[in-house]
């Protein structure tokens, strides 16, 4: 029993360097500038109440509170921008501006902590009060947020490390959280190729032709999909196999980096073929930060079973 206790905390509280952290939190400052200037000339379009927006987000706002009255919304903002005078307009504006300087904050290392909660929160209000215009790309930097502004800041490479004091002492925490991001991307990584080895349309490539030729997907030409047709089957089973085989072969060392490059370059293929750049991008992020540092193996293992006495836990 005592054995088994030890595996399970050697795995749960990993030894090794903050790396994992430092991805996670430049990729997730450029994909927030990336995200925020993406939205830069729609986002009171998109945002704005009742007769001054593409889909009203009154109407948003308040299907959402039939979910959940505590769920962060943009509504929130505007009401207490209302009690110091300040218009919807200028809400969403300073809303905008916030976001993109807690990207830009996080790029730079600089108060990691407070910029990572911030940007966390201004993201998912925009994201739930736009419910009707977001899609998957909005969901996984929720996740990414959410587990940068837990984890263990600053990490090393950030300037809040250089000038200030205060730095993360128990290294176990950082190597618990990196475990959590990894167990969820297996979590979601498996179910989704799950759900498509369940229908027939990945097995004879009639889904892959459907995403490649609805717009505002169709970024490749037709007459290409057509010349490449009888290879549309062998792709979608790859994609079935690589998702559904993530939680078994990432984690064994002889086929970590193989499916790694296969994950990264099946993302870097949607965002190339379907215009969905941003999707892609936080999808490597995530994958690069979970799994990319100690690819190879080389990280750092002989202090693991001293981090993980039963006394220090």
């Amino acid at each position: 029993m005592e054995t088994w206790r030890e595996r399970i905390l050697q795995f749960l509280f990993p030894a090794g360097s903050n790396t994992w952290l430092a991805v996670l939190r430049l990729g997730l400052g450029l994909q927030i500038i990336l995200y925020a200037l993406s939205l830069e000339n729609d986002w009171t379009y998109l945002f704005a109440g009742t007769g001054s927006g593409l889909v009203s987000r009154n109407l948003g706002e308040a299907i959402l509170s039939l979910e959940s009255p505590f769920v962060p919304r943009l509504g929130w903002l505007i009401a207490l921008g209302e009690h110091v005078g300040l218009s919807e307009q200028t809400v969403l504006s300073i809303a905008w501006v916030s976001l993109l300087g807690t990207g830009c904050s996080l790029l730079a290392g600089l108060f990691c902590r407070s910029s990572a909660i911030l940007a966390w929160f201004l993201h998912l209000c925009a994201a739930k009060s736009g419910a009707f215009v977001s899609y998957g790309v909005d969901n996984f930097m929720t996740i990414g947020l959410f587990y940068l502004m837990l984890s263990p800041l600053p990490d090393r490479y950030s300037l809040d490390w250089r000038l200030r004091k205060s730095r993360p002492k128990d290294s176990q925490v950082l190597g618990f959280w990196r475990r959590v991001v990894q167990l969820h991307l297996c979590v979601i990584y498996f179910f989704s190729g799950l759900t498509k080895c369940l229908g027939s349309g990945w097995w004879d490539g009639t889904n892959i032709w459907r995403a490649l030729t609805r717009p505002p997907f169709n970024i490749v030409p037709p007459e290409i999909l057509v010349r490449w047709k009888y290879f549309l089957p062998v792709l979608g089973i790859s994609i079935c196999l690589i998702e559904t085989g993530y939680p078994v072969f990432i984690w064994l060392k002889k086929t970590r980096m193989i499916w790694l490059i296969c994950v990264l370059g099946m993302h870097i293929a949607i965002g190339l073929t379907m215009g969905m750049y941003l999707f892609a991008l936080i999808m490597i992020i995530l994958n690069a930060a979970a799994f990319g540092p100690g690819v190879s193996g080389t990280e750092s293992k002989g202090s693991a079973v001293a981090r993980c006495r039963p006394a220090s836990v």
